[in-house]
């Protein structure tokens, strides 16, 4: 068989692996595949470094489809190219339990790099990829031994672009110049509602030459192998900036009644449509999933993909032998492993050092142990100066220096927190990322598959109450808490100290199952003396007795988080003086104290104790899990005001005395 008739009946088996796959579930988006199989095979037989049998090599490219609708494409070239993906499971495509997922799913499907789906979150997460990649060049490659050197390629969609978190993504991208950053954009003109014509009008190729790309507008190609596969080495060839490839391409290719048009882009053809589309494509049989044997031997990269580990091997091996330090300190990074006894070093603090506001702990924190964890990098979206997140003498991630560990994300909420989901993905970094609380609703979407995917990612959310104070309700989160608890894999922790904050950052860096949030305060709080009441350790278990009752059993329970815990330890010695003896505990993560067993729970809140008083500086929603129907809730279930912090306890009282009204 000639090469140019491999080559269109290799691309044409990606297609019809796609509709067959689709029309199998009777859900899902055959036309973004059909248009796309011409790309999907030039980069991932002839472009990209990848390895089937090992899809979790170091130094392999990254591949990220961001417009993950499109799944069955990247299914369908994986298990052509080897990967441990079987034609069963291509027929259980969105099927319970199976390994290909409506869209993408990390740790689902091998040689799937991450969970995409909501459009533009895999547009911003490659861009983390690509900064993770750029930063262990730097600080770990040598003149003669590159370890790290890979890119990361993305596929997007119009619906990627017309997303806003794009632009904040590509924003960043260009200016850091991230050369091995390399998009392709799929320009069908198609979205689920029609052409987009109707929505979408503007010059894409002159929107990413202002944020400092190269674009390379190939137009009418999405069908010519050669000009695909050019554009992918002068892609490569550019070292200073983001590439960005627009293929012209026509959703539903060969469909004789649906390409290009909407039909294609979500729904099945139907058994006769995927007839009369595979006799356009002259294809050799009518049986579903059909894979001709010849193309099974085009697709088998797994000589070429051995080459490449066992070249990389030997240059891994050398560094190994000729940078020792290097090597070890990189072997670290890469299993997130924490150096023994490394929390010796954070801080502690005692009553006369307060009060101390928990958001300026997160200094002293990160600047005890910088040096202990290399591996920890982050930073703010243009609030450093307000989150307290810069590490002192460390370099900022720079165009001119990769090495840097504080990022100035800019004021890029949602492509802060995506950006860090792509660095953890990649591996050899621990990100964290910090802004308002409030400006979490910003960057939610991404939090949310941060979660979904149980990455380790540090959130350090600062001025978390209506105790920033003036800057008013615009500022002031009330509900944020109530609605993050409510998102699976997300913890939150709340401390009401210094010494809680510095127990939380180390339960942080110690919790590898998913992402961490560190709520802080704007305001000064007391120091708690931990000699007199319980051992901020208890933070660990997210609630704790803080201060014991006199009598044996207690009256009453009172329950607080963050910045209302010195209140109601305030309120305790006053209820004592009126002979109610009362127990505080400090509850500053509900998800940690859910994963206690429960006699530990029943210790800390005794079930037959039905007097239970929660006072948190937020929505009350939520809270009756903990106090009972009998129990009363003293929360802000109202936006706040523009006042002086010293007003914050007045307006907690006023929350009281509205509800007890009700």
């Amino acid at each position: 068989m000639q090469n140019r008739e491999i080559i269109k009946l290799a691309v044409d088996t990606v297609r019809t692996l796609s509709m067959d796959g689709v029309q199998k579930a009777n859900s899902g988006h055959p036309g973004a595949p059909m248009a796309l199989a011409p790309a999907a095979y030039v980069l991932y037989r002839n472009i990209m470094k990848h390895h089937p049998k090992n899809p979790l090599w170091m130094n392999r490219d990254r591949f990220i489809l961001s417009n993950g609708h499109a799944s069955m494409l990247q299914y369908s070239i994986l298990h052509l190219c080897g990967y441990d993906l079987k034609l069963e499971d291509l027929k259980k495509f969105r099927q319970w339990e199976s390994k290909t997922p409506g869209h993408p799913e990390h740790n689902v499907t091998p040689g799937v790099e991450i969970t995409t789906g909501p459009l533009g979150q895999g547009f911003m997460t490659a861009v983390g990829m690509a900064m993770a990649e750029a930063h262990l060049s730097a600080k770990y490659n040598q003149p003669d031994l590159k370890i790290i050197d890979h890119h990361t390629f993305v596929f997007c969609s119009d619906g990627d672009l017309m997303e806003g978190a794009s632009h904040e993504a590509a924003s960043l991208a260009g200016h850091l110049g991230l050369g091995k950053l390399i998009y392709l954009y799929d320009d069908n003109h198609i979205t689920i509602e029609g052409s987009t014509d109707l929505a979408f009008s503007e010059d894409v190729e002159m929107r990413f030459n202002a944020y400092g790309w190269q674009v390379i507008n190939l137009g009418e190609a999405g069908n010519d192998v050669d000009q695909i596969e050019n554009a992918f080495h002068q892609a490569k060839s550019e070292l200073g900036r983001p590439s960005l490839i627009i293929l012209r391409t026509h959703i539903g290719y060969g469909s004789p009644n649906f390409q290009d048009t909407a039909e294609a882009h979500g729904s099945p053809l139907g058994y006769e449509e995927i007839k009369l589309t595979k006799q356009v494509y002259q294809w050799p049989s009518e049986e579903p999933f059909y894979v001709p044997d010849e193309v099974r031997a085009h697709m088998n990269i797994t000589e070429r993909a051995n080459q490449q580990f066992e070249n990389w091997s030997k240059i891994y091996g050398n560094y190994r032998s000729q940078y020792p330090e290097l090597f070890d300190q990189l072997e670290s990074a890469l299993s997130q492993k924490l150096p023994q006894q490394w929390h010796e070093k954070l801080p502690a603090f005692t009553p006369a050092d307060g009060p101390m506001a928990t958001r300026a702990v997160n200094s002293k924190v990160l600047n005890s142990i910088s040096d202990t964890i290399p591996w920890l990098m982050g930073g703010s979206a243009d609030l450093e100066p307000s989150t307290k997140t810069a590490m002192k003498g460390k370099a900022h991630f720079t165009k001119k220096d990769y090495g840097g560990r504080n990022i100035a994300w800019g004021i890029r909420e949602m492509a802060m927190c995506a950006a860090c989901s792509g660095m953890s993905l990649h591996g050899g970094i621990r990100p964290y990322a910090a802004t308002f609380f409030v400006f979490t609703d910003y960057a939610r979407a991404a939090i949310r598959l941060a979660a979904l995917m149980e990455l380790p990612v540090i959130y350090v959310m600062t001025h978390d109450s209506i105790g920033l104070g003036e800057d008013g309700p615009t500022h002031q989160p009330v509900e944020h808490l109530a609605a993050l608890r409510a998102m699976p894999n997300l913890t939150i922790i709340r401390p009401a100290d210094a010494n809680e904050t510095v127990r939380a950052w180390r339960v942080a860096l110690e919790r590898t199952s998913g992402p961490t949030m560190l709520v802080l305060s704007r305001q000064n709080l007391p120091v708690l003396d931990q000699s007199e009441l319980g051992s901020c350790e208890g933070l660990d278990r997210g609630a704790y007795i803080l201060s014991k009752e006199k009598a044996a059993t207690p009256d009453v329970i009172l329950i607080a988080t963050g910045s209302e815990v010195s209140l109601v330890l305030e309120a305790q010695k006053q209820l004592s003086n009126k002979n109610i003896n009362a127990r505080v505990v400090s509850m500053p993560s509900w998800e940690l104290f859910e994963e206690q067993d429960k006699t530990y729970q029943n210790t800390v809140l005794p079930p037959n104790i039905i007097a239970r008083v929660s006072v948190e500086a937020a929505a009350t929603f939520g809270w009756h899990k903990w106090i009972g129907s009998h129990g009363k809730a003293i929360g802000l279930d109202h936006f706040g005001a523009s006042a002086p912090t010293k007003n914050f306890t007045n307006i907690l009282v006023l929350q009281s005395i509205r509800s007890s009204r009700k």
